[in-house]
């Protein structure tokens, strides 16, 4: 049997056999002829392994154990996604090795030239819809046809109607352009406006900017719980034969760095987005500020259906714990990121439930040439 003794905030095996085993397991940092563990080791080996832990040769149960950290931030998460994690036969160590070189790349998507019209198309802005309707004419098709600005006509029937109308983000776009000229609103009073229905329009219209600017597609994610829906540049509203519609594989959702998200919303937007095959993106605009969120672990994967270990090989991913009633900022998320990416490391969410189940989810960067914007694709992961 393991016996751990807790002592001065530390928990020590001194035992050789246990030790032995132990090291074999890869837990714990070797001390002077001892092997010390972390809280969350500890109490994974009391719960999975049957060990004793005594202090002044009183016995001290799981919950003995746990109390002396029940004030600490996300304590629970980080002990049942440490023990998810060893559980799938992996290793999992605190937050403090490098990863392997060239892990925990950006990936890059391709880009075009955004190429409008040399004038003004006329319209007219309607208020309370925050919608512009653009006079018939063949240009107002033209930029609908070639370019997908707009829905002419009813959605997936272009021919059903001589009208096109533009969002708001369209809106403002083509006005910041030139190509678009209202003839009851200017472009500020139209940016109030919009500013005076959501705070975080600003926000949301400079990531929709971001990649309109770049030759993509952006149209409403309304339909999939986000706020954009993305088509890589040359996309149109019709496939090569004009009939068959084209169907988005990317979705977008803005995450303002002083914005506090509830995890279990957040969850859900990518499970959705997951549903429907679709990438989910999440957008923070601007640079990194603000406070910082540090990791939780360091962790070891499979190379070839074998179980990676340490000194044999380097962690391949960093996991940042975290509760499904929690909340998380966009600074803190993006700091996260910055802390993996400097590791070398891919990083990993992982989620407990309120029944303890944990859910992974992978995190890489998206790179847009030019952009001041930090942007990840996020997507479930089965270890």
């Amino acid at each position: 049997m393991i016996l751990i003794e807790y002592t001065k905030h530390n928990f020590v095996v001194k035992d050789q056999s246990s030790v032995d085993v132990l090291r074999r397991g890869h837990f714990g940092k070797v001390g002077k002829q001892s092997l010390v563990l972390s809280p969350e080791e500890a109490l994974y080996l009391i719960d999975m392994r049957n060990a004793q832990c005594k202090h002044n040769a009183t016995a001290l149960s799981f919950n003995d154990v746990a109390a002396k950290f029940w004030k600490t931030p996300k304590f629970a998460a980080r002990y049942f996604t440490y023990k998810d994690w060893r559980d799938r036969g992996l290793v999992i160590k605190p937050s403090i090795q490098t990863g392997a070189s060239g892990r925990g790349q950006t990936k890059e998507y391709p880009q075009s030239e955004l190429k409008l019209g040399d004038y003004p198309i006329k319209g007219t802005f309607f208020k309370s819809d925050l919608i512009t309707v653009l006079d018939e004419s063949e240009e107002a098709k033209w930029l609908y046809d070639e370019l997908w600005f707009g829905q002419y006509g009813s959605y997936k029937a272009a021919d059903r109607g001589r009208l096109n109308k533009l969002d708001i983000y369209e809106t403002v776009f083509l006005l910041s352009k030139g190509a678009l000229k209202l003839d009851n609103v200017t472009k500020n009073e139209v940016i109030k406006l919009a500013s005076g229905r959501r705070r975080d329009f600003q926000q949301l219209y400079n990531v929709y900017s971001d990649w309109r600017s770049k030759g993509y597609v952006i149209k409403t994610g309304f339909k999939f719980g986000t706020h954009f829906r993305v088509y890589f540049p040359g996309a149109k509203p019709a496939g090569d034969n004009n009939s068959s519609w084209v169907h988005s594989k990317h979705v977008i959702h803005v995450f303002p760095k002083e914005a506090r998200l509830l995890i279990s919303e957040w969850a859900r937007v990518i499970r959705v987005a997951h549903s429907v095959r679709k990438t989910f993106i999440l957008a923070v605009p601007g640079t990194l500020r603000g406070s910082a969120v540090h990791l939780d672990y360091n962790l070891y994967h499979r190379k070839g259906g074998d179980a990676e270990v340490p000194g044999k090989d380097m962690p391949r991913y960093a996991m940042l714990s975290l509760s499904e009633e929690e909340y998380i900022g966009g600074s803190g998320f993006a700091s996260a990121i910055k802390e993996a990416k400097d590791k070398k490391l891919e990083l990993i969410l992982a989620i407990a439930d309120r029944e303890t189940a944990v859910t992974y989810y992978k995190v890489k960067q998206v790179k847009l040439r030019g952009s001041t914007n930090e942007y990840y694709e996020i997507d479930w992961m089965q270890p």
